[in-house]
């Protein structure tokens, strides 16, 4: 469950939900529960999908409008939809009869009443209605600090207080990603933290505010109620992070090692301890491309239009037997980086959005004609065909969503590693048919460019970040300094320069603000991934998982079906265990790197 921007929104939906419920809540709210117009649950349920669809579509268009046009008016928009459909959610009436029939229907409901009830109760600690104006006051500020984030414009060259030359996120990127000079790449990874000092207020207030939300319901915080979603306690994610960390560390401290010669051979510079943040090619080090010289597959798809890459992304899903993408994904979408002359701002983050949890799908990206966006359309895409999927009317619509969060973050990534193999690549004409692959090159390129060096990110930095913010309450004075504390500690990177308070270096990560208290999110994908990629491999391509083609396979794409078929109608525990043999584990990612770790360890013993 990711919480829903929307906008204060106004009469249509207000007028809407007055018209379906069976008391007059906006007038001042149900204050008793009274007696539902059936003892079914399923009347209540019905209901409810009914009214919450119509006041998510509203949202979610508001929303969309909000990212892909920054203004004050879409941002009033987005805060007056998100209004709406809080005061829903959260209504005392919502709140006790999902309660009642929990608590004294619970031997008649079904499965998926269950759930549906269950889900129903997580959304309403997200906006209850006990506390109207704490509500209002936490959608509004995440409304301001979306604008804030989607149209910031980041000055590489001030004249006084104007800025005299802007430069783009890709762009951004592009620098860090090529130059070899340090005193550039300083500059313009300095430049990449400027929305730190304009969100970092912001952040403090909204934590304080998102607190008080969950605490209505009887989380201990923000976080504990985003863990909830899983059917964990904190100590247990916090518990499945640091296993995921302390499982990854022997090859993550070889992967180091290796950056920290290689970086320091490139910039001619001392070999240091720590690495330091500018000289990766990533903004965050959460990713650390363009250390391996033998494999750079930008040079690959320069040639080809951004529109190709996206259309090549749904052929692979076509060739597993998946439906094309609905024309009205084409025609709604925002998927190419914007021209330089155009004054329109938008959200660079690349996402897929599911307007109506029906046949409304789109994306927003900025594709541009290299590889990290053919991999990024491959993953957004698999997004957008999970919801596909569990559109269907075996599916309510509360339950719309991946089997957990992660589970959507997995399937993206799942096609995404697919989409690197060098027999897909070769088949559709992307690698020459001359060239040679070194595959353990090609195997340490992926473990630094966006697999191993992740989790101590995602595991590590950002979810015990987000559990000190929330769950401890982290002072607003001491953001940058334990931020940079988990940064060494994890990632073994340090700043370029001391970074003091006035910065907020964890209010550049879009996450932070937007998808709040769920990074682990990300984190127990990379597992489930893997584990999926295994079994897809050994067990129905019966193909190496380092070298193997999911092309054209409709036996894989009928078993990914399956997967995302069911929606949140499935306990995540039981499906991932039908589906690959086995629970949760790191064994899948580290078998698929065990040559490289052997590898690795031989050649930097030597050096």
């Amino acid at each position: 469950m990711r919480p829903v921007r929307y906008n204060l929104g106004v009469n249509p939906a207000r007028v809407f939900i007055a018209a379906m419920l069976p008391c007059a809540w906006l007038l001042g709210g149900c204050s008793s529960m009274g007696s539902p117009a059936s003892p079914s649950a399923r009347n209540f349920l019905d209901m409810y999908n009914e009214v919450d669809r119509g006041l998510y579509t509203v949202a979610a268009e508001a929303n969309w409008k909000a990212a892909t046009d920054v203004s004050e008016q879409h941002t009033g928009e987005r805060i007056g939809a998100d209004s709406a459909l809080a005061a829903f959610r959260g209504s005392r009436y919502v709140i006790e009869n999902s309660r009642r029939y929990l608590d004294e229907y619970k031997e008649s409901l079904t499965d998926i009443e269950f759930r549906e009830l269950d889900k129903i109760l997580l959304n309403a600690a997200e906006s209850p209605g006990t506390i109207p104006d704490i509500v209002q006051k936490r959608v509004a500020a995440e409304a301001r600090l979306g604008a804030i984030l989607d149209g910031f414009t980041f000055c590489l060259e001030r004249r006084g207080e104007t800025c005299v030359k802007a430069i783009t996120p890709n762009e951004i990127d592009q620098a860090l990603l090529q130059s070899r000079d340090l005193a550039q790449r300083k500059k313009i990874w300095e430049v990449s933290k400027q929305t730190g000092p304009a969100l970092k207020k912001g952040l403090a207030e909204l934590r304080d505010l998102r607190n008080q939300v969950a605490r209505q319901l009887g989380y201990s915080s923000y976080f504990h109620l985003q863990v909830a979603d899983y059917g964990m306690t904190v100590a247990e994610m916090m518990t499945l992070m640091e296993k995921a960390v302390r499982d990854a560390q022997p090859l993550y401290d070889q992967l180091h090692l290796y950056a920290r010669r290689a970086l320091a051979k490139r910039y001619s510079q001392p070999v240091p301890d720590k690495i330091p943040a500018h000289w990766l090619g990533n903004r965050w080090g959460q990713e650390w491309p363009g250390l391996v010289d033998a494999v750079d597959l930008d040079p690959l798809l320069r040639s080809r239009p951004p529109e190709w890459i996206v259309k090549q992304a749904e052929r692979f899903y076509a060739s597993l037997g998946m439906p094309a993408l609905p024309e009205s994904f084409w025609s709604k979408s925002d998927l190419y980086q914007l021209p330089p002359d155009v004054k329109r701002r938008k959200n660079t983050h690349a996402s897929a959005w599911h307007i109506d949890h029906d046949k409304d799908v789109r994306s927003l990206m900025s594709v541009v004609s290299n590889y990290r966006w053919f991999e990024t359309a491959h993953h957004e895409l698999g997004h957008v065909y999970y919801y596909m999927a569990y559109s269907n009317s075996d599916v309510p619509h509360v339950l719309r969503e991946g089997a957990n969060r992660a589970f959507h973050e997995a399937l993206g990534d799942l096609i995404a590693i697919a989409a690197r193999q060098e027999l897909y690549l070769r088949e559709v004409g992307i690698w020459p048919k001359d060239k040679e692959l070194d595959r353990d090159q090609y195997l340490l390129s992926e473990a630094l460019d966006n697999a191993l060096v992740f989790l101590p990110w995602s595991a590590g930095v950002m979810t015990h970040f987000e559990y000190e913010l929330y769950e401890k309450e982290l002072p607003a004075s001491q953001f940058n300094r334990k931020w940079w504390e988990l940064v060494e500690q994890y990632q073994g990177i340090v700043p370029p320069a001391p970074r003091g308070e006035e910065h907020c270096d964890a209010c550049t990560k879009t996450h932070i603000i937007d998808d709040a208290a769920q990074y682990y999110d990300y984190a127990i994908a990379y597992l489930i991934k893997y584990q999926l990629h295994d079994h897809a491999a050994r067990k129905i391509l019966r193909q190496d998982p380092r070298n193997c083609n999911y092309y054209g396979n409709e036996a894989v794409g009928d078993w990914l079906w399956s997967i995302m078929r069911p929606g949140a109608t499935r306990d995540w525990r039981v499906l991932l265990k039908e589906k690959t043999g086995e629970e949760i584990s790191s064994r899948a990612m580290l078998d698929y790197f065990r040559p490289l770790h052997d590898l690795l360890r031989a050649e930097n013993a030597t050096n």
